[in-house]
């Protein structure tokens, strides 16, 4: 970890598509246990950082480190191993996987990554009970609404005990009522956990409930709270 107890930070990133700058000189940070929203406008960058710090994108330039480490001099296999355990990840249309169940889509991270069949699923329906749709274990994504089939993408966010969480507006395709209930699990079950979340949102009420906002413009970020 860092020396001032961060456990993700980005310095000076930047990051081009063709002569579109991305990112430009953009730094981050956060601490186990926080709730930042990246917020901002369309095409502002956000999501771009979202995928730079996750290691899904390289930066041109610039640095990311996770408990110490540097993701660039990092391989991509040992990138790929970190996303599956450490790093955990909330889409906004969920891609659950269509031909499995509800439980095995919760189970599948922890699957690949040797965990018996009966143990995986057994950890599965512990956090589907815990977002309140064990019901719903044995359904198929197509057989449920979409409150709960983003509650499954949760619980699969949160499987393997990641130390990081990455939403990318994880209520966007929501009503209001449902992603309410989807942020406050969500964000109960980050907090008991302690895991560092990363929330991409351009919605005020998403927003909410963070402990801070980082606001992404022309490529730079911006702490509201003056931290970064």
């Amino acid at each position: 970890m860092t020396p001032d107890g961060a456990l993700l930070t980005a310095q000076d990133l930047r990051k081009a598509y063709g002569p579109t700058p991305a990112l430009d000189g953009a730094d981050f940070s956060i601490h186990p246990g926080e709730v930042v929203a990246v917020m901002g406008p369309s095409g502002s960058g956000k999501s771009t950082l979202l995928h730079c710090l996750a290691g899904i994108v390289r930066p041109d330039s610039g640095s990311v480190r996770f408990d110490g480490r540097e993701l660039s001099q990092m391989g991509d296999a040992e990138r790929s191993a970190l996303r599956r355990g450490e790093f955990g990840f909330v889409f906004q249309f969920g891609q659950l996987v269509p031909e499995l169940t509800c439980v095995e889509n919760v189970a599948l991270p922890l699957r690949l990554t040797g965990v018996k069949r009966k143990d995986a699923e057994g950890r599965a329906l512990e956090w589907l009970e815990r977002l309140e749709v064990a019901e719903v274990g044995g359904k198929r994504p197509g057989q449920v609404s979409g409150g709960q089939g983003q509650r499954v993408a949760v619980a699969r966010s949160l499987v393997t005990s990641p130390r990081v969480l990455f939403a990318d507006e994880p209520t966007g395709a929501l009503d209001s009522l449902n992603g309410e209930r989807v942020m406050e699990l969500f964000t109960q079950a980050a907090r008991e956990t302690r895991a560092a979340v990363v929330l991409v949102t351009h919605e005020a009420r998403v927003a909410a409930y963070s402990d801070r906002e980082v606001v992404v413009r022309d490529g730079k970020a911006r702490d509201m709270a003056g931290a970064v």
